[in-house]
């Protein structure tokens, strides 16, 4: 069951000062995966254990999914994997100008609140700004995972994807038929139980993308 904290509120618009990854993790030099969105953290947490090779965070808009999955992951003793309460669109963009350069290897936003109703459609997280922002703390090859089930929402993403203009699709422009990430949400498992279709499209950070750490760089021809 999907619970909905509208993000327009004066509450969620806020920004919040995020803690630096030196207060986060045990190595804060690693590679990061950043998974917006993440709710009770259960991927993040089996990514963790998956990958100790980077860093893992989490960040959500409900307050008492990061409560419970923070202190989850503190009880574990898990030194790579951390969550953050904010809204991503109001308390990222200083966080990841903060991060040092192409940190960030891997992003995930997995099956965001839908906000189903046309006046509602602002709601909607994935915006082009919010990707423009991410795209600064990647490098080249570092990698964007989008997944829905709701098919609106995918190709709301995908819209936001193209107006960015800082992704180069990875997958041939279709959907992937397999989660590449090899661990699924809880979500994905109960759709595919349900045997519904899951939409699943995976970008890399390309040369625009790069350009932005570096505002004097060669811009690519828009011709």
């Amino acid at each position: 069951m999907r619970q909905h904290v509208n993000p327009l509120s004066s509450f969620f618009q806020v920004e919040r000062d995020l803690p630096a990854p030196g207060e986060l993790f045990a190595n804060p030099e690693l590679p990061l995966h950043l998974d917006i969105g993440c709710a009770r953290g259960f991927f993040l947490l089996a990514m963790a254990n998956e990958h100790p090779e980077r860093n893992h965070l989490g960040l959500e808009i409900r307050h008492p999914l990061v409560r419970a999955a923070d202190a989850q992951a503190l009880r574990e003793e898990r030194s790579n994997v951390r969550f953050l309460f904010g809204n991503a669109n109001v308390s990222l963009r200083r966080w990841l100008e903060a991060l040092k350069p192409l940190r960030l290897e891997l992003v995930t936003i997995q099956y965001p609140d839908p906000w189903f109703k046309k006046r509602h459609y602002k709601r909607r997280m994935v915006q082009p700004e919010l990707l423009r922002w991410l795209a600064t703390a990647m490098p080249a090859d570092g990698r964007l995972f989008l997944q829905s089930d709701v098919p609106e929402v995918i190709a709301q993403m995908l819209e936001a994807v193209a107006e960015a203009g800082c992704f180069t699709p990875l997958d041939d422009g279709q959907w992937l038929a397999d989660n590449p990430l090899a661990v699924s949400t809880e979500r994905e498992r109960y759709v595919l139980a349900q045997q519904l279709p899951v939409y699943r499209r995976l970008f890399s950070c390309s040369a625009a993308g790069e350009a932005l750490h570096n505002p004097l760089a060669e811009q690519p021809d828009a011709g």
